[in-house]
């Protein structure tokens, strides 16, 4: 059973929300972050990115993170963000054009993602957790919440039904075009309904932010032998849970920036090769788009393929051990500054946009992975290769805010 809580939150007014709200910190390069913070001095980005903090730029990563932290204590002591009176489930709506998403927004169990209910499909970096636990140390607060899915609860199903049929506490539209609406859930009987309707469910799915959720982790258990209230409130994470039937997953494709100037030649050994006009998105895990700045190609892979399902049967599985390692000598995606990961709704336009620009000399596009792959890898407690899923919108950074005191 999953133990998912209630929880007291920072969040902006109303009327100053358009100012706050920001894309996740790991989604924007510094410079684009800079320019948002120029625009919008109060983007919660002067929290989560301080490094492009134009107003007082950080030479030190511990530098960055207290200045993270003084940035959220400004916002607070100017009203910009408020702190609820009492604990609260909150109802998190995503839409963009014709896509919805409508999830749950509550505290996640640091125990549970422990004992494996909450379950996880990527590894992740050791020097990435330190840091990303020093910085929810540091700021006192989870800033940023981590996506999670269930496979579907029709209980909980009828509560955000019952609670989007009223008036919302806050709605926000983002510059890409996602409006961002919340709904409160603080009555006492509406919020052991929820608590009642996740324990009847077995596992929680980490759909983005594994690294968030390992520091969160390791952040209890340093705090662990503390006085509770030293600690704070750190046997949970902040966590926006959606049903698996609502998301959307984009295609996450690869560049690699240099090559040893003849890979079209040698990819005839992988399988039939042929010319097209632009870049395209594979319809399956059999091809894969190939670009470069001799135009497009497509590689439809010759022999067997592993199992639909398995790790080695998935799309970037397959990149990876026909064409990246044997070929280019990628042999560890997770570390190899040759490889880069571009996904998102401008992913082919932005493969184009790097290989004439030179930031790279071929590109790869690679089909979605299926949500229903992702959770039998999970359930099976095996690990995809990095980067195998970009689910799409992401959650807005600084609508809500869970302080450990």
């Amino acid at each position: 059973m999953a133990d998912v809580r209630p929880f007291i939150a920072l969040r902006p007014l109303p009327q100053l929300a358009h100012k706050v709200a920001a894309p996740p910190y790991d989604v924007v390069e510094a410079d684009e972050a800079r320019a948002i913070i120029e625009r919008a001095p109060d983007s919660f980005l002067r929290v989560t990115r301080p490094d492009a903090d134009p107003a007082s730029p950080a030479a030190t990563e511990d530098e960055q993170h207290e200045q993270g932290a003084a940035a959220l204590q400004e916002l607070v002591r100017r009203g910009v963000l408020v702190r609820e009176q009492e604990p609260a489930f909150w109802v998190y709506r995503q839409q963009v054009r014709s896509r919805v998403q409508t999830g749950v927004v509550g505290l996640a169990s640091v125990a549970d993602y422990d004992s494996g209910v909450v379950r996880v499909h990527e590894l992740t970096r050791p020097d990435k957790e330190d840091e990303r636990a020093r910085h929810i140390d540091v700021l006192d607060a989870h800033d940023e919440p981590v996506v999670l899915f269930h496979r579907g609860s029709g209980e909980l199903d009828a509560v955000v039904d019952a609670v989007t049929g009223g008036e919302h506490d806050l709605a926000v539209t983002t510059p890409d075009g996602v409006w961002h609406t919340l709904w409160r859930i603080s009555a006492p009987d509406a919020v052991e309904r929820v608590v009642k309707a996740f324990a009847g469910l077995d596992r929680l799915y980490v759909a983005d932010g594994h690294h968030r959720t390992a520091a969160a982790a390791r952040l209890a258990a340093a705090r662990r032998g503390l006085d509770p209230e030293e600690a704070g409130e750190v046997d949970g994470f902040l966590a926006v849970i959606f049903p698996a039937a609502e998301l959307t997953v984009l295609p996450y494709h690869r560049v690699v920036t240099t090559t040893d100037g003849d890979l079209l030649d040698r990819l005839h050994d992988v399988g039939d090769l042929e010319p097209v006009e632009d870049a395209f998105v594979p319809e399956d895990r059999t091809t894969v788009g190939v670009g470069g700045v001799v135009g497009w190609y497509r590689l439809r892979y010759g022999g067997e393929l592993p199992p639909e399902g398995s790790v080695q049967g998935l799309a970037v599985s397959l990149l990876q051990e026909r064409v990246l390692a044997p070929l280019l000598g990628v042999e560890d995606p997770r570390r190899d500054p040759r490889l880069a990961f571009v996904g998102g709704p401008d992913g082919l336009a932005e493969l184009d946009a790097r290989i004439h620009d030179g930031r790279a000399e071929v590109a790869f596009a690679l089909p979605a992975t299926a949500l229903a792959d992702l959770v039998a890898v999970s359930d099976r407690g095996a690990i995809m290769p990095p980067k195998s899923t970009w689910f799409w919108p992401k959650p807005a950074s600084g609508l809500l805010v869970h302080p450990l005191h």
